[in-house]
């Protein structure tokens, strides 16, 4: 989002970043200075309070202020997270967590939601116009929850799903025996090819003529290149099946403009709002007009009941922020520090699984280094480099050793590192990875490059 700036200058802070804006404290942006009779931001909201958590419970309020010094103390490469803005924590720290609205707005089944009717029509509104889709659904607790009502709307328990394999980068809720999509339906999965790592498009149409599934999926949790919507449009006619796409990990992308958008070809999108839509931890459901009763049905009663509308306003604030060129900008660079973290990971000796990536994440198999994922997460962690173990395709180690890692840079992205950090995030990686001995003065290098470029800078 923003240009790579020096370890010793502070980066850039979005419009509106100020800590007592969120407090509601003294001398709040939120103030017309020179205006004693302008009300202050705490006489008209009443939210986060800190001062009166630490009082009331200093054991939580503790974990509280650990977890902010955690994330600004190391390098966070979870693909799957972000760092909300300030904004977002507001409303998700709102009364509006109070309200139990179960329905739809204009259709509930308690009386006082008028207001929190504007919230979610907002949410909805601003959605459809970020993503140009029919419907929007915006009320999923989460991704899985998103897709389990997916799944509610388009089959029935038995019926044959077309997935992409957990182990090649799919997700739990793609059909793993784990999880109620493997327990519920008949699920085939297809994978990648062993020489391009990249999804066998061919074994996909095989493997629908063969079986006939009633949908079809495509999305992943750890697959790095760009999916083709229209090859899957395709097949999916051909055979007469839904196609849901899930773009939990893509859709701040896909908003941003930086990666083309499931719209035009899915029937279903779901997704998240937490990752690089960089929002609320929750979820939600584009879909046709022709589907959208049949989802809405499928989230509530059936699937859920009440929604959360703190976090549906949050939401609302987040599809606001993506829809403006800051975060168009900000996508853009996601993407290109992935593929500089990626390289330059390469040049480290550490090979990334289809040779690169498209997106906002990378698979980099150590099995050259002689170390498993759970090595290098553990010795990461040691140093203040925070990411996760990740099967590899055809992986010969268990999921809980694995013989990869994933990385990500939408949270490094939204500190306002650039391609120089992405270089040295990369030097730290490998040093970490491969010299146990280096562990401390790998710390100390992350502790100078994460005071340049803090999360949520001290007011």
């Amino acid at each position: 989002m923003r240009g790579s700036r020096r370890d010793h200058e502070q980066p850039e802070r979005p419009r509106g970043f100020d800590r007592r804006a969120v407090t509601g404290e003294p001398g709040s942006a939120g103030d017309p200075p020179g205006d004693p009779r302008a009300p202050r931001p705490c006489d008209d909201f009443y939210g986060p309070d800190f001062g009166m958590l630490r009082r009331e419970d200093p054991e939580v309020a503790q974990v509280l202020l650990d977890e902010v010094e955690r994330l600004r103390g190391g390098l966070q490469l979870v693909a799957s997270e972000n760092l909300a803005s300030p904004a977002v924590i507001a409303a998700l720290g709102s009364t509006l967590t109070n309200k139990y609205a179960e329905g739809y707005p204009g259709r509930r089944y308690y009386g006082g939601c008028e207001v929190v009717d504007r919230a979610e029509r907002l949410a909805i509104d601003r959605a459809e116009a970020l993503f140009g889709a029919d419907h929007v659904n915006v009320q999923p607790h989460s991704g899985a929850s998103a897709n389990l009502a997916a799944y509610a709307a388009l089959l029935r328990p038995g019926d044959t799903v077309l997935a992409m394999a957990l182990a090649h980068g799919g997700h739990l809720t793609h059909g793993s025996p784990v999880n109620f999509s493997g327990r519920w339906f008949d699920v085939v999965a297809y994978g990648v090819r062993r020489d391009t790592e990249t999804i066998d498009y061919d074994e996909v149409r095989d493997l629908a003529l063969r079986h006939r599934p009633k949908m079809i999926i495509c999305g992943a949790a750890a697959y790095p290149r760009l999916i083709d919507h229209a090859v899957f449009r395709c097949v999916a006619d051909e055979v007469g099946a839904w196609l849901l796409v899930d773009a939990a990990h893509t859709i701040g992308l896909v908003a941003g403009g930086a990666v083309p958008s499931p719209v035009p070809y899915a029937d279903v999108v779901t997704f998240t709002t937490h990752k690089t839509l960089r929002g609320p931890r929750g979820g939600g459901i584009l879909c046709t007009g022709e589907l959208a009763a049949r989802i809405d049905r499928a989230v509530f009663p059936f699937t859920q009941s009440g929604p959360l509308m703190h976090a549906v306003a949050a939401k609302a604030v987040a599809f606001g922020e993506a829809s403006r060129p800051e975060f168009r900008a900000y996508a853009e660079q996601v993407v290109v520090n992935s593929r500089a973290l990626t390289g330059a990971l390469a040049a480290q000796g550490m090979r990334p699984v289809s040779g690169g990536t498209d997106t906002h994440l990378a698979l980099i198999d150590l099995r050259g280094l002689g170390v498993t994922g759970a090595q290098a997460e553990r010795r990461c962690a040691e140093a203040g480099i925070i990411l996760n173990r990740n099967a590899i395709p055809y992986d010969p180690e268990p999921p809980t050793t694995t013989s990869g890692i994933r990385v990500g840079t939408p949270c490094v992205t939204t500190q306002g590192m650039g391609v120089d950090e992405m270089e040295e995030i990369a030097s730290l990686v490998a040093r970490a990875v491969c010299r146990t001995g280096a562990i401390t003065s790998v710390a100390e290098r992350v502790t100078r490059l994460t005071r340049g470029h803090p999360a949520y800078p001290r007011g």
